[in-house]
């Protein structure tokens, strides 16, 4: 039996790290997992931007110990060993910095968190859910219908979520472009990621502060009213989370299943809108292109091991939840899972994945998204080379910069 490497400084896990970031990750980040599976196993040393060490857990098994013992592996940020050495403007702060949201609660503070946020989702109405996300799909395919081309990055996928989150949240739909820009700032990892966490922050309180006005039946006033008891700073950071949660990785969902179906003969059929067919594309995506490649992340309570690397206490620990979809142990051909095979790990998995209600909610969103996409323009087709599609710099998502189509001009409703 091999034994494990000599355990490394605080915050360093070894040598010969790999980036993720920069144009080779950005475009193949599969290729790099595979690299980094063959030269250190299921647990591996990366580097984040701006030379920050991390391990980067990319085997299934492993990534689901990690997930389910919050005892070795837990969610507070405050014990990072290099918290020391960090920039103040570190441009993935904000994807890490300890904040008091649900994002970084643990044991009972986490469970009366999770109880309103996942109890507010829940009852929400799937049927008035459909119904307006097919409203709101129509009225943004009107808006390119009639010219034969769009972008569905930012004319679509971006959008339809965020409208949708709107309503759900009581927002009214003119607040979504602020958002967006918000929200892309800050995953993108920019100069501006920063300010781009504030302006959520910010529309946050201010729809709380609204909500004590004016509650209705939406997820804040349903937060707010829980017997969690849960403060208005509470209510906020928790409405941030959920903000992004529910907003990048749907958007992403959607286009990421759109290009697969551009691309891919397989689903052929989909574009003729085969139900069938949607459904397996959706869900091959999250094994092959999952919106949320990397999550930050978890740290170790205590020297530890895990896939045969020493992990020592405070270290970062990132979950790799489109390595691990792709390991030899799950998928031994390396090819597509069988047809309604959903052990992905796409939602996470343990106390912090994704709750099913909202699990419910992104997939009524991203199926009608596609579903009365492919209705209305049934000729869609790429208009770009697949290889010149550009991919966003991130070192958390897999999210295309825009996704050009062309088809028939079609009919506008209304």
């Amino acid at each position: 039996m091999t034994e494990p490497a000599p355990i490394p400084p605080p915050g360093c896990p070894a040598h010969a790290a790999a980036p993720l970031y920069g144009p080779r990750f950005q475009t193949d980040p599969a290729q790099v997992y595979r690299e980094l599976r063959a030269a250190h196993g299921p647990v591996a040393p990366i580097e984040l931007a701006g030379g920050v060490p991390g391990w980067l857990v990319i085997g299934y098994r492993e990534l689901q110990q990690v997930t389910s013992r919050p005892q070795l592996f837990g969610r507070d940020s405050t014990r990072w060993n290099a918290w020391p050495t960090i920039p103040a403007d570190w441009p993935l702060k904000p994807m890490m910095a300890p904040v008091p949201s649900i994002l970084y609660a643990e044991g009972a503070e986490h469970r009366r968190r999770s109880a309103a946020v996942t109890e507010a989702l829940a009852a929400v109405d799937q049927y008035e859910l459909r119904k307006y996300c097919e409203e709101v799909a129509d009225r943004l395919i009107d808006d390119f219908a009639g010219r034969g081309e769009a972008d569905l990055v930012a004319e679509y996928a971006h959008r339809m979520p965020l409208l949708v989150l709107c309503r759900l949240f009581g927002l009214g739909e003119q607040e979504a472009p602020e958002l967006i820009r918000g929200l892309l700032a800050m995953l993108d990892g920019g100069s501006d990621a920063q300010a781009g966490a504030q302006r959520l922050l910010t529309g946050m309180a201010a729809l709380v502060a609204e909500k004590h006005e004016w509650p209705g039946a939406d997820i804040p006033s349903r937060m707010m009213a829980h017997e969690a008891g849960l403060s208005d700073e509470e209510v906020v950071r928790d409405l941030r989370v959920l903000l992004i949660a529910g907003h990048q990785p749907c958007a992403y969902w959607i286009s990421n299943a759109l290009r697969l179906m551009l691309t891919d003969g397989r689903f052929a059929a989909s574009l003729s809108g085969g139900r069938r067919s949607v459904s397996q594309a959706l869900n091959e995506a999250l094994w092959e292109d999952t919106p949320t490649q990397v999550f930050a992340g978890r740290w170790a309570t205590r020297d530890t091991e895990l896939g045969g690397q020493r992990i020592a206490a405070g270290d970062l620990v990132l979950l790799g939840l489109a390595g691990a979809n792709a390991d030899p142990a799950v998928r031994p051909d390396g090819g597509a899972p069988a047809e309604g095979n959903r052990a992905h790990l796409s939602y996470s998995h343990g106390e912090h994945g994704c709750p099913s209600p909202a699990q419910e909610v992104a997939e009524v969103i991203a199926t009608t998204a596609i579903e009365v996409l492919l209705d209305r323009l049934p000729d869609l087709r790429l208009a770009a080379a697949e290889h010149a599609l550009v991919w966003r710099p991130s070192a958390w998502v897999r999210g295309l910069v825009a996704l050009p189509v062309a088809f028939t001009p079609g009919y506008v409703t209304g």
